[in-house]
């Protein structure tokens, strides 16, 4: 199953260390649970999107994955991926960049010439095979469509994807210079949340996050003085705050670090897949790892 991991300081930019693959032997376990590509995408304090990403093919590309980045950015989003669609090349490889804005998806849609089809023209924002960047295409139009309200954009691509192709999940975050978005749909996958105070739980603590099995670790050192909203796949410290989104549910932290979330689809996808339903490499690739 993809990590997705999402960070938010605003307005203060923050400095924060990534290794997106922390465990020496995480690629030599079992070659079956490894890791297609890694990536990590902050923004320039001008608001310039940056992306350092690669694909894991043949076990290449372990330095990059394992490399200590060093970033300063008021938003952050991370990702791990395991191949649903498309070839392992960088251009399938996660997160996306599109108008501005950054995006990262666990999940498997397929139906892809509808998809297609529905983006017409604004398919030309699509570089690579996947289904997620497809999706990232669709979530723009609608944003455009909609005046620039994120918001909006990804209520109504999410909408229109559950209504008219199988789904098997989308959990999504996507992010700009000073704000950060999530989704999750439906329950297949988890999706957590924290809001964490200056210092966390016990108020004097640096962020020094880890996922399991070597899968990402964070460290902020800043964030013992600041408070930060986290978004990530799973639990990944000690702290009870940690709340999982409700199936459906889309959540916004503003540039002031105020969160909003309601459930934008109650309902479950009209062609709801199961993993006995998905292609074999598929749902290997949506299978906790």
């Amino acid at each position: 199953m993809c990590r997705l991991f999402g960070l938010s300081s605003a307005p203060r930019r923050t400095h924060a260390t990534f290794w997106l693959l922390d465990a020496p032997d995480s690629l030599s376990k079992q070659s079956h649970r490894d890791p297609d590509g890694t990536g990590l995408g902050h923004f320039t304090a001008d608001g310039t999107p940056r992306v350092a990403k690669a694909p894991i093919a043949a076990y290449r590309d372990r330095a990059f994955a394992r490399e200590a980045r060093q970033e300063e950015s008021a938003t952050f989003i991370a990702h791990v991926r395991f191949a649903s669609t498309g070839s392992l090349d960088v251009r399938n490889t996660h997160p996306f960049e599109q108008e501005g804005r950054l995006f990262a998806h666990n999940g498997v849609i397929e139906g892809l010439d509808a998809l297609d089809d529905h983006l017409g023209e604004d398919r030309s924002l699509v570089r690579g095979d996947t289904d997620s960047e497809r999706f990232f295409a669709l979530i723009s139009r609608e944003t455009r469509r909609h005046d620039g309200d994120v918001t909006t954009g990804i209520r109504q691509a999410a909408r229109w994807i559950a209504e008219h192709l199988p789904v098997y999940a989308m959990n999504l975050i996507l992010i700009t210079p000073q704000e950060l978005w999530a989704l999750r749909y439906p329950d297949t996958h988890g999706l957590y949340v924290l809001q964490r105070p200056a210092g966390g739980q016990h108020g004097s603590r640096h962020l020094d996050h880890s996922g399991s099995d070597g899968r990402m670790r964070v460290h902020s050192a800043p964030l013992a003085d600041h408070p930060a909203v986290i978004v990530a796949s799973e639990r990944m410290d000690d702290n009870p705050h940690w709340r999982p989104m409700e199936s459906g549910e889309l959540l916004h932290v503003g540039p002031d670090l105020r969160t909003t979330h309601r459930v934008v689809l109650p309902d479950p996808p009209a062609h709801r897949l199961t993993l006995d339903d998905l292609h074999p490499d598929a749902a290997a690739s949506q299978k906790a790892a």
